[in-house]
């Protein structure tokens, strides 16, 4: 699927089919996600039928279905900055060059 071409509603939609196949892979009940992520059942039904959910509550059913892990795949952390990596190797970073100036005679 492309995301970037697809409506906002559409990205939701799959998000919550992913997660209904993530949940029956496991072999949950709606009702067991719901009690492990302490959120009501209708609101994994929700979440699974059109994907809309607080951040919150899809961090706590992700932690419920022992996926949240892949948090880390879907937005990984920054790594660092090149001025930071040349720090660590030791590297001190040069002043630019003077500009050049013109003789005024």
């Amino acid at each position: 699927m492309s995301f970037y071409t697809a409506t906002d509603q559409t990205v939701l939609e799959e998000l919550g089919r992913r997660l209904r196949q993530r949940r029956l892979d496991r072999n949950l009940s709606q009702h067991d996600v719901a009690e492990k992520a302490g959120v009501d059942r209708t609101t994994i039904g929700q979440l699974e039928r059109d994907g809309r959910a607080s951040l919150l509550t899809l961090v706590q059913v992700l932690r419920a279905l022992g996926a949240l892990d892949e948090l880390d795949a879907f937005l990984p952390a920054a790594g660092p900055s090149p001025l930071e990596l040349a720090r660590r190797q030791g590297r001190v970073r040069q002043r630019a060059s003077r500009p050049r100036t013109t003789n005024e005679g």
